[in-house]
């Protein structure tokens, strides 16, 4: 009997039928023999409008109360799901995630989560229930209600599965797996079978939207392997696990295209220690986060530094450059909103002499610059135009042998 940690997008729990759909899902994979623990999310869209009701209401609501708001979404579809299976004779406790052990820091709308206390969780998985857990909240060592910030429903499900040291997390969405490239960029891009986890968190964090970071960060701290599945078809889809050393992998499983980022740029700074330090120490402390860097070769004792940030960060990034340039003598600064990314990734780049020529080769005979290069040891990024990304991502599947036959 293996124990299975099945999580639920808001697409999947989008509306009644919906809910129907997974109840029977989950009824099925209990038939097989397994014990099931579900993690849900809000129904559709349901955050966004309350967020938006929010807005309506305050300008700047308070956090706290703001997430007292937000966890409604996740209460009602656990309460819903669980209705669904108690027509189905399944028998199922809902739980919030404070019922269900989830401590958390302080910080609302993006808490951490610290420790995970599954005793409610363990009590009824030995009754023979399904526990259906509301995803993306917790409660908070000074024991307030707090929630995860975007993709929390995905740690939830992790951390849950890594405290009941469960067989497999299943993540459940609206596509049928992870692919090559994003399916409505690249028509030919191809579902993978296997990921590993350092491919699956370059992907996610440049570009990738099937799954966040974070939980892609927490499953591989804690070695819980992940599926990720389509809750409208069932089919198998991508398995994210650890790298098997005996296997040869791709030189480049996917390529990824990112537009949600800007460019700054600190012109004109004196080439002398500690000037790059103090500019991100003050970023940092502004709580922004910064992710490309370029620093350009010192000409005459000056440089330039240059770097992306979020679009949603950009005003107060060029905000806290303008107001510590003259602290740190620079000429000027400058933002540029249209850019975007493009990135390979691949397990078999560390063994494969080649794959950057490739790339570079194959941008320029396409008549597409390269404004800002970034690497490590599975990936290869390259800021572009934003309206040539797509064009790039195109062009670089076709290079790689990544399109489908």
């Amino acid at each position: 009997m293996a124990l299975v940690v099945q999580k639920y997008g808001g697409t999947s729990v989008g509306d009644a039928e919906r809910i129907r759909a997974v109840a029977e899902h989950v009824a099925r994979t209990r038939q097989a023999g397994n014990e099931v623990v579900v993690v849900v999310s809000a129904m559709g869209k349901f955050t966004d409008d309350l967020i938006r009701l929010a807005g309506e209401i305050s300008q700047t609501p308070p956090p706290r109360e703001l997430d007292m708001l937000l966890t409604a979404g996740e209460r009602i579809s656990m309460a819903l799901v669980s209705m669904a299976l108690a027509q189905l004779n399944v028998e199922s406790a809902s739980f919030t995630g404070s019922q269900a052990g989830i401590i958390t820091d302080t910080d609302h709308t993006r808490a951490k989560i610290l420790e995970i206390h599954p005793d409610r969780i363990r009590a009824a998985l030995d009754a023979g229930l399904v526990p259906v857990i509301a995803g993306f909240q917790g409660v908070s060592v000074e024991q307030n209600i707090t929630t995860l910030g975007r993709g929390g429903s995905d740690v939830t499900a992790v951390a849950i599965a890594s405290a009941l040291n469960a067989d497999v997390c299943e993540i459940y969405t609206d596509v049928t797996g992870v692919f090559s490239a994003d399916p409505r960029v690249v028509t030919k891009a191809r579902r993978l079978a296997k990921v590993s986890f350092d491919e699956m968190m370059e992907m996610a964090a440049t570009g990738g939207r099937v799954l966040m970071l974070r939980s892609v960060e927490f499953a591989r701290r804690h070695g819980v392997p992940l599926h990720v599945r389509s809750s409208f078809t069932w089919e198998p889809g991508t398995w994210i696990v650890e790298e098997d050393p005996t296997m040869e992998e791709a030189v480049v499983a996917a390529i990824t295209d990112d537009t949600s980022e800007a460019k700054i740029t600190v012109g004109g700074v004196p080439d002398r220690p500690g000037v790059a330090a103090q500019l991100f120490r003050e970023l940092a402390n502004q709580g922004i986060n910064v992710d490309m860097i370029v620093q350009n070769t010192g000409t005459n004792g000056m440089t330039d530094i240059s770097f992306t940030v979020a679009k949603t960060d950009l005003v107060a990034a060029r905000d806290c450059c303008i107001e510590v340039k003259d602290q740190l003598g620079a000429a000027e600064v400058t933002s540029d909103d249209g850019i975007g990314r493009v990135s390979i990734i691949g397990a078999g780049m560390k063994s494969s002499p080649g794959v950057t020529a490739l790339m570079f080769e194959t941008l320029s005979n396409n008549g597409i610059n390269i404004e800002m290069i970034s690497t490590s040891s599975i990936r290869i990024s390259c800021v572009v135009r934003a309206e040539r990304v797509g064009d790039a991502v195109r062009f670089l599947h076709t290079a790689f042998g990544l399109d489908a036959a």
